[in-house]
């Protein structure tokens, strides 16, 4: 009951543009990257103008299972050319 109820909150409706689901995706990409340097990628470092191109790098990276080293590095810099300027 506890496992679906959690479930249940980190559903997000990622179609609409907000600063939570910028934080989400953001979040959510790190954990499946296994980012090491935590601070390099911060939700705060992203807002929604760049939505769109953040959510492809989401999706993308959630329909993947394994990342080689070199799409780990294309992916960082993409999102580190996301930023917030």
């Amino acid at each position: 009951m506890i496992i679906l109820i959690a479930e249940r909150v980190t559903e997000m409706n990622l179609a609409e543009k907000s600063i939570e689901n910028v934080e989400y995706m953001i979040e959510q990409i790190k954990e499946k990257l296994k980012v090491l340097n935590l601070g390099a990628i911060k939700p705060s470092h992203f807002d929604e103008e760049m939505y769109e191109e953040l959510k492809e790098i989401y999706d993308m990276v959630q329909r993947k299972n394994s990342f080689s080293p070199n799409e780990m590095q294309a992916l960082v810099e993409e999102l580190g050319s996301l930023r917030k300027k």
